[in-house]
């Protein structure tokens, strides 16, 4: 089981410290969240200056909320900070629910999933290297994979899960190992029925924070203020973030029991020490 740490997104000058250290230790990958009308950094900037202070790390956004963003673009930059990183980029995607992220965006919240599958078959042809158009020739860095970066997608409606199969290479299962099997089989599903070989890459997402008291008030707190919008379910979810080593193996085993491939723990707690303390609990 591959395990890698999700950084939190409220000390964006702490973020080397925390990418040298798990970069030093047992873990695979870093993530970072997405928003736009949030304090939080900007996810491919950020994740391209960790490359630099990584050298085999992946670094995954967990979720880039893609219809925020126009296609070319985004498919030039996840093509640049690949090929530089040296194919360590995983292009983790989700279309987002806040309704103030799509208006500061410019874009309509009922047709993003809509404008995510176009925006896949767009940067698709991007990444392939075939012109853009019948006018407009290819467009530039070819990316590490001859196919683009690794592609996850995020969600939980059946048109997300479908996704999977149709533009991905695998499926970010955020719900907890309770619950989260029969997405799992939906994915998997999808999958052999499109015809696609292998399997899906299945990443799940845990809550975590280790350390003193204050360390755990502070993850919680600012857990509690990114999910606000969700009402009761930013409760439920801080009440179920892991706080003891025996509790983050036992997450892990369980989701190691789904078959699931790696786990990504998220911090929310600034403290950078958190990551040797979560590996001496590996």
């Amino acid at each position: 089981m591959e395990v890698g740490i999700g950084l939190p997104i409220s000390a964006p000058e702490l973020l080397p410290d925390w990418a040298r250290s798990a970069d030093a230790g047992p873990f695979t990958t870093l993530g970072l969240l997405d928003r736009l009308v949030y304090d939080n950094p900007e996810p491919l900037v950020a994740l391209s200056v960790l490359a630099g202070a990584t050298s085999r790390i992946r670094l995954q956004t967990e979720v880039l909320l893609a219809p925020l963003r126009e296609p070319v673009l985004l498919a030039k930059q996840a093509a640049t900070l690949d090929r530089i990183s040296g194919g360590r980029l995983v292009l983790g995607l989700g279309v987002g629910g806040r309704e103030d992220d799509h208006e500061a965006a410019g874009t309509d919240l009922h047709s993003r999933g809509r404008l995510m599958d176009r925006q896949m078959s767009v940067m698709r042809r991007i990444w392939s290297g075939a012109a853009y158009s019948e006018t407009v020739g290819p467009i530039g860095p070819r990316p590490h994979r001859a196919n683009g970066p690794e592609v996850l997608f995020g969600g939980f409606q059946p048109a997300a899960l479908a996704r999977v199969a149709r533009f991905g290479d695998g499926f970010l299962a955020a719900a907890p190992p309770s619950w989260v099997g029969p997405l799992i089989d939906t994915v998997r599903r999808s999958w052999d029925e499109a015809g696609r070989s292998g399997t899906p890459r299945i990443v799940a997402q845990a809550n975590a924070a280790l350390g003193p008291q204050p360390v755990v008030d502070d993850a919680r707190a600012a857990m509690a203020a990114y999910y606000r919008f969700t009402g009761d379910r930013a409760d439920q979810m801080v009440a179920g973030m892991l706080t003891t080593p025996a509790a983050i193996r036992h997450t892990i085993a369980q989701y190691a029991d789904l078959g699931v491939d790696e786990v990504m723990l998220y911090c929310y707690g600034r403290d950078p020490g958190q990551v040797e303390r979560i590996a001496e609990a590996l």
